[in-house]
């Protein structure tokens, strides 16, 4: 199941660990990412703060814990090449892997028609 928020992150659910990454829109708005500082797994997030920092040429942004839980995995991959999130920011541009303090509060959160509605797509 894909989910998205207002600060233009997305979350696949599976069981009670969700991937985190970008969407392909804030990846644009963004531009080429030229750094990527991603939290250490077992860090603990809490939903609306500041869980991973992306800086491209125009600007430097957080990335926001989308829902409260642990950080159980990284990526590595996009910290040596933050390009990658440019080039597919919803599939091997996730940034980190999330174990949920509780999956219902996923729920609350965007389907993507709701999503799209939002960016104008």
């Amino acid at each position: 199941m894909l989910k998205f928020t207002e600060d233009h992150e997305w979350l696949k659910l599976d069981g009670d660990v969700a991937t985190i990454g970008i969407t392909q829109f804030a990846a644009q708005q963004l531009g080429d990412l030229v750094f990527i500082q991603l939290p250490d797994v077992g860090t603990k997030l809490a939903k609306g703060n500041a869980a991973a920092v992306v800086e491209s040429v125009k600007a430097a942004s957080d990335v926001l814990a989308p829902l409260d839980g642990e950080v159980v995995e990284v990526n590595g991959a996009i910290v040596n090449d933050p390009s990658i999130v440019n080039s597919d920011p919803q599939n091997t541009g996730w940034f980190f892997k999330l174990r949920l303090a509780d999956t219902a509060s996923a729920d609350a959160l965007m389907d993507e028609a709701a999503y799209k509605k939002l960016v104008g797509q």
